[in-house]
């Protein structure tokens, strides 16, 4: 099976996450294309497809939620997953899920939706970023947990049928 994993990571931290994804749908036989999100042309040659996007002030990044705009009657026919990254904390903040995610599910027909904890740098942020995170008080650190993204991939090649004999 043919998967895409595209991902809109402003600082890194959720293009990691992306290559996480990517690697673990690897290790359980898929064949994997890693493309960012405004160089995918078509998703019509994959049978997985699964769209990520960095939060920032409760939103996905621009860049995802245009390919899913973009691509919505294609992936229809997909097996799409998405995933946002942002909370931070060992008490997750924020806890909701981006505002824009039900309207992304809903365009594109995803399966599911994982929120997956993030990771904050201070020195990655420009002056007016490192501002908003003293505002909303949003702790630094890497709070990725790397066990749950290899549950989720686990998941998605189970739903998706990975294929026969290749798992971890």
């Amino acid at each position: 099976m043919k998967a895409l994993v595209t991902v809109a990571s402003k600082h890194g931290s959720t293009a990691a996450i992306g290559d996480a994804v990517a690697d673990g749908l690897r290790r359980h036989g898929f064949d994997v294309d890693v493309l960012p999100p405004d160089d995918v042309a078509d998703v019509a040659p994959y049978d997985v497809v699964v769209i990520g996007s960095a939060v920032y002030a409760g939103r996905w990044l621009r860049a995802a939620k245009n390919l899913v705009q973009r691509h919505s009657a294609a992936l229809r026919w997909r097996d799409v997953w998405l995933f946002s990254s942002g909370p931070l904390g060992t008490s997750p903040i924020p806890a909701d899920e981006p505002v824009d995610v039900t309207a992304m599910v809903s365009e594109s027909g995803a399966r599911g939706h994982a929120l997956l904890a993030g990771a904050l740098d201070r020195n990655e942020l420009s002056l007016p970023e490192r501002l908003v995170v003293r505002t909303v008080r949003a702790p630094y650190g890497d709070f990725r947990d790397w066990d749950a993204v290899d549950r989720w991939v686990g998941q998605i090649a189970t739903t998706a049928g990975a294929p026969a004999g290749r798992t971890h």
